[in-house]
């Protein structure tokens, strides 16, 4: 069964999916790089949420407060254009494992840093693309991207051997 979920009979499906979640990326990564965005506000209410009922995890505060705040402008620049980036390669299936594992990992860090809404369910469909990822990418750059390039790869061993 799982065999039929990755095939061509489920890769428009997957497309549509892929596609969704790349809008949702590709949008938010867009407001914040035509926006004014700074992670500073976001980042001292995640380490604010690491007291009381404990919505974000002590040692995460603490990665937040040690590492992320002192670099802010690192995150104020790999934030936006990461979403961008990940938004781009899912539309148009480019690179679709590397943005679908790098948004995966966004998410799970806003979640992380307390951050629920949309998160749980774009993370979910990551993993489920992931899991499927013949069919996810079959409609996209890749499809036609990842032949030429193992054809050049073998071509380069060839040469270097």
């Amino acid at each position: 069964m799982f065999t039929k979920l990755r095939g061509d009979k489920m890769a428009f499906f997957w497309t549509v999916v892929r596609l969704y979640l790349g809008w949702q990326w590709l949008e938010a990564g867009w407001n914040k790089v035509t926006g004014d965005f700074d992670a500073t506000g976001f980042l001292k209410g995640a380490i604010a949420k690491t007291t009381g009922d404990h919505l974000v995890q002590r040692w995460y505060g603490a990665f937040l407060d040690g590492f992320a705040l002192p670099n802010v402008d690192l995150f104020n620049f790999l934030v936006p254009w990461g979403e961008l980036f990940v938004g781009l390669g899912l539309i148009i299936g480019a690179f679709t494992t590397v943005a679908l594992y790098a948004g995966a990992i966004m998410n799970l860090a806003f979640l992380l840093a307390g951050a629920v809404s949309i998160n749980p369910i774009l993370y979910t469909l990551a993993i489920i693309l992931l899991a499927v990822s013949p069919g996810s990418f079959r409609y996209g750059v890749d499809y036609y991207l990842f032949p030429k390039l193992r054809e050049f790869l073998k071509k380069d061993e060839s040469v270097s051997a």
